[in-house]
C-alpha cells in the first residue's frame, strides 16, 4: 500500500469512528456513568468485535454475508435484537448512589466488555462496509496479508482514539448526572439511542 493509499485510508478510518453509531452511544453511556478510565473494558471490548469484523472480512466470511440472503438476514435480526434488548435494559436500570456506582465500577468491568464487543460483533452494516471499503485499497498483485493487517490496525487504533474522544467528552458532563433524576433521564435517552440503534439496523437494506 502505497504512502497517498494509506492516507486515503486513514481518512476514511477516521470518519467511520467519528459517525455516531452503536459503539459511540455505548462508550458515551460508559463515559458518563463511569468516567473514561473505567470505560476502557467497554472501548476495549468494542475492539474485539470490531476486531473480528475484519477478520471475517479477511478470510471471506464477509462476502458470504453480504451475498447470503438467509445469513445477512439471520445476522441483522440477532444484531438489531440485541441492541434493542441492551436499550431496554438502559431505559428500566435504576439510578445509583455514588457507593453503588463504585461497587458495579469492580463488578461489572467484564460485563460490559463483553456487552461492548457483541455490539460490534453483531452488525451485519459493518461487515458489508468493510467488504465494500477493503478492495478499495487492497494492491492485488501484492501480497494481501500484510494489507489487511495494516487496515485492520489502522482501524483499531483510530477508534480507540476516538472512543477515548467520546469517552472524554461525556465524562465532563457527569456532574450533571449525579442527580437520581438526572440520572433516570440520562439512562432513558441512552436506552431510546440503542433502541434506535436496533430499529435502524433492522431496517438496513444491502441496496
Amino acid at each position: 500500500m502505497s504512502f497517498e493509499f494509506f492516507l486515503a485510508f486513514l481518512l476514511a478510518s477516521v470518519l467511520i469512528s467519528v459517525s455516531p453509531g452503536a459503539g459511540a452511544v455505548n462508550t458515551m453511556s460508559n463515559g458518563l456513568r463511569y468516567g473514561v478510565r473505567k470505560s476502557m473494558p467497554a472501548i476495549l471490548g468494542l475492539q474485539l468485535g470490531y476486531g473480528a469484523q475484519v477478520i471475517i472480512v479477511g478470510v471471506g466470511l464477509g462476502a458470504l454475508l453480504a451475498s447470503s440472503e438467509i445469513a445477512f438476514g439471520l445476522v441483522k435480526w440477532l444484531g438489531a435484537a440485541y441492541l434493542v434488548w441492551l436499550g431496554y435494559q438502559k431505559w428500566r436500570q435504576e439510578p445509583l448512589s455514588l457507593e453503588a456506582q463504585q461497587q458495579q465500577d469492580v463488578e461489572s468491568g467484564r460485563r460490559r466488555f463483553w456487552q461492548a464487543a457483541f455490539v460490534n460483533l453483531i452488525n451485519p452494516k459493518a461487515t458489508v462496509f468493510l467488504v465494500a471499503l477493503f478492495p478499495q485499497f487492497i494492491v492485488a498483485d501484492a501480497p494481501q496479508l500484510p494489507q489487511f493487517l495494516i487496515m485492520g490496525g489502522t482501524l483499531i487504533i483510530v477508534d480507540i482514539l476516538v472512543m477515548v474522544g467520546y469517552a472524554s467528552l461525556a465524562s465532563k458532563l457527569s456532574v450533571w448526572f449525579k442527580d437520581p433524576k438526572h440520572q433516570k433521564s440520562q439512562n432513558r435517552v441512552f436506552g431510546g439511542m440503542f433502541m434506535a440503534a436496533g430499529t435502524a439496523l433492522a431496517s438496513y437494506s444491502r441496496g
